[in-house]
């Protein structure tokens, strides 16, 4: 990683882990083996974006489409994701790591509510690293969310004015600055309803490798990549 060094790295990485299912189908494999591996790339690149420094990193892992897949598969990542919370949690309070969720957690079974509240309290005064979990996400919804918050308080008289400072307030991911990189595995050339309002400007890295195979040096690769984009945010390039 000495070449990353000297680079300008994004503040906030986010990433549609996408691919799990094909990556097993090609091995003859059930569906949910390919999350059981994914979830090995989840630490891999959790470990390797707290070690670089980078603050912030969210992560698609379930969307509130996905609630229509086969029950047995929904049942499956139910309890992948309580053994990750389990399994996680020291490595999260070793390294200061605070878990967040960006979603409608009120979706989920009481269980799974409790966990992630409990790994959310015990971790909320980590400070080297925001991991964001996008959970039972949409982000149309989240954008429903926030219209309908505004205007209840706008209503109330809470607030006078609307803007985008404002209206980012009442989104899910309140607090959080907008990713500089978006990373989509698996080779799909679509946002898949994700962080809508807040990848306007966010650079985006496509790559071909599934999500179960996509690591550290895969990782380091789109750092590199964004490193040597020119972002002007809309604004005219200078001569």
């Amino acid at each position: 990683m000495s070449d990353l060094e000297n680079i300008k790295l994004p503040v906030h990485v986010a990433i549609i882990m996408d691919g799990n299912g094909r990556w097993a189908q090609m091995r003859n494999l059930p569906r949910v083996e390919g999350h059981l591996v994914g979830m090995e790339s989840v630490r891999d690149i959790v470990t390797t974006t707290r070690n670089l420094g980078i603050p912030y990193l969210t992560l698609y892992a379930f969307s509130k489409e996905n609630w229509t897949r086969p029950k047995e598969e929904v049942n499956r990542l139910l309890e992948i994701l309580g053994i990750y919370l389990e399994q996680e949690l020291p490595l999260m309070m070793e390294k200061g790591i605070r878990f967040n969720i960006v979603g409608d957690l009120t979706d989920f079974p009481e269980r799974i509510q409790k966990k992630v509240r409990d790994v959310m309290k015990k971790t909320g005064k980590n400070r080297e690293l925001c991991l964001n979990i996008a959970l039972s996400y949409s982000g149309r919804k989240e954008i429903l969310h926030a219209v309908t918050g505004i205007a209840e308080d706008y209503k109330n008289g809470k607030i006078k004015k609307i803007d985008e400072r404002v209206f980012s307030r009442y989104l899910w991911t309140k607090g959080i600055p907008d990713p500089d990189l978006l990373i989509r595995t698996s080779g799909e050339l679509r946002v898949s309803n994700f962080l809508l309002w807040q990848i306007a400007y966010t650079e985006i890295y496509v790559t071909d490798m599934l999500w179960p195979d996509f690591r550290r040096e895969a990782y380091l690769d789109a750092l590199r990549e964004y490193s040597r984009r020119d972002r002007r945010f809309g604004r005219v390039k200078e001569a």
